[in-house]
């Protein structure tokens, strides 16, 4: 037996995919059809070639969906209408012979969910042909039709309507049509016919075609002299196109993808698909840049039993802008500009997989000059990886590797993280007896990098943990063994006489208890019930201290403090360091809740870390710390009401008096869908910025939307005065959104910093979208999401 092939989801096509949605009035034409209607609900997933979008259509704006005069409602939605008698009726019903049949006068067939209504049916018993005189109405749980006139033969599956009226139930879509002909069950053929998804009373796009066949077998369509009209204002003809009628994919244009930058000029990029076979496809994207050039790019999708993954591409053979950026920063830049990446997702068995992502660029500033993402610029290190996964009831492993490539033209080579190949890891917890738990985390690692240390890392932990807790308190002491050895190569290469070994290695134990308990209290607040809680917590940890400048940094770094740290037993990431500790962390979290809806209205927490020993265990360059307490970790979010909230995040530092970082955001919601964020962010010694965003209703439908993200003490700015650096705008845009039923577009103007050496770029991002259909222009829904917060 041949098996199933797989499927890929497939694309969306331009320009009239959307037209398959006639192929499920055809059959619906048909009074005894008991198909009518079948498969309107799958249309916002089955248009033309692509999958689902990735946010749902937003028909809000829209009117029901049942707008046409002779809408009836009440009938059912579900059931199996061939096992339902079929019910016949009129004011006059006659049958001169007993094969020939006239319904006149309000002629109703009705059966379930299918009702059809004319002023007068004729039916020949012999030959199955039949007339109904209109005005003649058809609806179903699918479809409204209304049609002058209908002739046809029920043996043959064929019908001839004149004056089609129709409108989609199960999704969005409505059109007329001059004459609709079903020669069979398969095929049918529609004269002057349009498809849209705008409100039946205000059409304010459709498409229309001279012709249209309709092939359901072959699961194609053909149209002929396509106009698309916004507003009776025809914006682009076809003399022909072909579209896809089901899940059955076809070869086709994609929309296409529209933009203005000044270090692009106008960027226009128009994809086309091709359906290779039903478990591989590809797209070719050529891209014209007119200052830059034109790019090939494109994207090959596979899928097989057990995986599926994509290849995308992009190529510049001639950048036409890389002599002028040469002369800017002194670089040598490839004449041909390149990109590749390799994604691909594999399982062996129900708990063995693999996974890949392989990324390459041509050269350091490759996402700054054509990145299509609105924050690729912002990549400094491009990952690669591939590993091999496993995992089990009480246990996960890894194989693989992990390497790096410089997209920060700034940086030098020698910042570029190592090679970590190969790298395994393995991981078990397993409870031993009653609340008594073992476990070990190991990890080995082979790290090399160019003129640099090179060496082998084996790091082992195993532990033992006691959990014992209620819904007042927790007690949960752990202890553990961390075993850390190495095997160094090229110690020459690192210039440091503390790197004396090519052995070294460190074991240390590792002692941590948890504790705290939950305190309740009923309150009443302006007439309602509320809880507080109370909720002390104490961490203690012992990790005596080891010599460790004799280890090289291979990948560990020092996590930024924050309230969380109070809780862990490393303050660094990687192995390469442990610290040591003689440290009680104490911690105080209080919360507000309301008991009517379960909402947390307010959430406080304020903790320190105490130190009994100095901190002997630092990076390099750093000196070992004696403060008998570290900065005091703070956060308060506030949700006043449903338009206000407040988050605040505050380190203070005894020390040395001084805030060490201070965040403030505030957030009013205000006429429905509309938002205000102001945030300050500040960072000792390492930024302070204002942000302000928001999205402003003008009236129904229109919406400004702005962001301001102000440095107040930058560097690269012009001095304000001799004390100080000036500050200056990071990223700015302004634009204006307009949303109605089946129309949606948006035009944004942008400045931001787009390099390290706090140059600007400017850009005009203009998105049109026909819902129900697709989209042209650049995406903007996700980086309107990052840019403000709380945007829908």
């Amino acid at each position: 037996m041949r098996p199933t092939p797989l499927r890929l989801p497939g694309r969306r096509l331009l320009p009239i995919a959307i037209l398959h949605s006639l192929l499920f009035a055809a059959p619906a034409l048909h009074a005894d059809e008991t198909e009518a209607g079948a498969g309107n609900g799958a249309y916002a997933c089955t248009a033309g070639m692509s999958a689902c979008p990735g946010k749902p259509l937003d028909w809000g704006m829209c009117g029901k969906n049942d707008l046409l005069d002779f809408y009836t409602p009440g009938l059912p939605t579900e059931g199996d209408r061939d096992s339902v008698a079929r019910d016949v009726s009129a004011l006059k019903v006659s049958s001169p012979d007993k094969t020939h049949y006239v319904l006149e006068g309000k002629a109703e067939i009705r059966q379930l969910d299918l009702f059809l209504r004319a002023e007068k049916i004729t039916y020949d018993g012999e030959t199955s042909d039949y007339t109904a005189e209109g005005p003649l109405t058809y609806q179903d749980r699918g479809l409204l039709l209304s049609a002058n006139a209908a002739s046809g033969n029920a043996d043959r599956d064929q019908c001839t309507l004149e004056g089609v009226r129709y409108q989609l139930l199960g999704s969005r879509g409505n059109g007329v049509a001059s004459v609709a002909i079903t020669t069979d069950v398969d095929h049918a053929r529609l004269t002057e016919a349009t498809f849209s998804t705008c409100d039946v009373a205000s059409q304010q796009w459709a498409f229309a075609a001279r012709e249209i066949e309709l092939d359901r077998a072959e699961g194609v369509g053909r149209a002929r002299h396509v106009t698309f009209r916004v507003r009776d204002v025809p914006v682009f003809w076809l003399p022909y196109a072909r579209f896809p009628l089901d899940d059955r994919r076809v070869s086709g244009f994609l929309f296409p993808n529209i933009g203005f930058s000044d270090r692009r000029g106008f960027d226009l990029t128009l994809p086309y698909y091709l359906n290779l076979a039903p478990n591989y496809d590809a797209t070719l994207a050529p891209r014209l840049m007119t200052e830059r050039g034109l790019m090939l790019g494109g994207e090959f999708r596979y899928l097989t039993d057990g995986s599926n993954g994509s290849f995308n591409f992009e190529y510049l053979p001639d950048d036409r802008g890389a002599e002028e950026e040469e002369r800017e920063y002194g670089e040598n830049l490839p004449g041909s500009r390149w990109w590749y990446q390799w994604r691909d997702a594999t399982a062996f068995s129900e708990n063995w997989s693999a996974n890949v992502n392989i990324n390459r660029v041509s050269d350091p500033r490759y996402f700054e000059d054509f990145g299509r993402g609105l924050y690729s610029s912002s990549i400094s290190f491009l990952p690669s990886r591939a590993y091999i996964n496993g995992r089990g009831e009480f246990w996960s492993a890894s194989f693989g590797g992990d390497d790096y490539q410089i997209t920060d033209p700034t940086l030098p080579e020698q910042f570029e993280p190592y090679r970590r190949l190969p790298r395994a890891t393995f991981n078990a917890e397993h409870a031993l007896l009653g609340p008594l738990e073992g476990g070990v985390d190991a990890e080995f690692v082979s790290f090399a990098k160019d003129q640099a240390v090179d060496g082998r890392r084996l790091d082992l932990y195993p532990h033992l943990s006691l959990r014992l807790e209620s819904a007042a308190w927790f007690l949960r002491p752990e202890i553990g063994y961390r075993y850390t050895t190495y095997d160094l190569d090229d110690l020459d290469e690192a210039n440091n006489p503390l790197l004396a070994s090519d052995d070294p290695h460190r074991g240390v134990p590792i002692f941590s208890l948890d504790t705290g308990l939950v305190f309740e209290r009923e309150l009443e607040v302006g007439g309602e019930a509320w809880t507080q809680t109370f909720e002390p917590r104490a961490y203690y940890l012992r990790v005596p201290y080891r010599d460790q400048a004799g280890i090289p940094l291979f990948d560990t770094q020092q996590i930024p403090f924050s309230f969380s740290e109070l809780f862990r037993t490393n303050r660094y990431v990687g192995a390469d360091r442990q610290m040591d500790a003689n440290n009680l962390s104490l911690a105080l979290t209080t919360r507000f809740l309301e008991n009517a809806t379960g909402e947390e209205r307010v959430s406080a927490s304020i903790g320190q870390i105490r130190y009994f020993d100095e901190q002997r265990v630092q990076l390099p360059g750093r000196q070992a710390t004696d403060y008998s307490g570290s900065a005091y970790a703070g956060q308060l979010a506030l949700r006043l009401s449903d338009r206000w909230r407040v988050a605040l995040d505050q380190q203070y530092n005894p020390n040395t008096h001084h805030t060490d970082l201070s965040t403030v955001t505030l957030q009013n919601r205000f006429g429905g869908d509309g938002v205000a964020n102001l945030s300050y962010r500040y960072r000792r010694d390492f930024l302070e910025q204002v942000d302000f965003s928001t999205a402003i209703p003008l009236a129904p439908g229109w919406r400004l939307i702005a962001r301001e993200n102000y440095a107040l003490n930058d560097p690269r700015a012009t001095p304000i005065d001799p004390r100080g650096n000036g500050g200056r705008s990071l990223e700015r845009f302004l634009g204006v959104e307009h949303d109605t039923c089946c129309i949606a577009w948006r035009l944004i103007a942008r400045r931001w910093v787009h390099n390290i050496e706090g140059e600007y770029d400017t850009a005009l991002y203009f998105e049109l979208e026909f819902k129900g259909v697709g989209s042209i222009g650049q995406k903007t829904d996700g980086f309107l999401r990052r840019g403000i917060l709380g945007y829908q």
